[in-house]
């Protein structure tokens, strides 16, 4: 199923333990991330948050992750997380993001992650039902 979903940004600053040993964001804080702003936009943009879906005995496993390193992002940085919804499938969505930091508003890593829809009881994939597509398809 293709079509044309929003964008959703939350704003968010690099705190002292996301530094590494390079004095600058450690690779792993990124998909963290974009996590922390999921749970933000589930709840704030699309108005079903994670709660909703643990309520349901439904939850999110990653599949895939992909992260593509642009520029670094250092201590007191405030940044920009910027995800959507690229595609929906029968089990999971495909979720873009795009981490942007806020003073120069260049671009400083930006990736991809495939989440397959659980049943919580049995672990296993669960067909995504079509009023949760309705919901999260704006």
């Amino acid at each position: 199923m293709a079509s044309i979903f929003s964008k959703f940004e939350t704003e968010m600053q690099v705190r002292p333990d996301d530094i590494d040993m390079n004095q600058h964001v450690h690779n792993s804080r990124y998909f963290d991330y974009v996590l922390a702003a999921r749970y933000d936009q589930m709840e704030r943009c699309y108005g079903m948050p994670m709660q909703e879906f643990l309520k349901l005995g439904f939850g999110w496993v990653v599949r895939t992750a992909h992260l593509e390193f642009k520029r670094p992002l250092g201590l007191g940085d405030s940044f920009i997380a910027r995800t959507w919804i690229d595609s929906i499938q029968e089990e999971g969505v495909v979720v873009h993001f795009e981490i942007i930091k806020k003073a120069t508003s260049k671009l400083c890593c930006e990736g991809y992650f495939r989440y397959i829809m659980v049943n919580l009881e049995s672990g296993r994939a669960e067909k995504i039902p079509d009023w949760i597509i309705q919901k999260y398809s704006i």
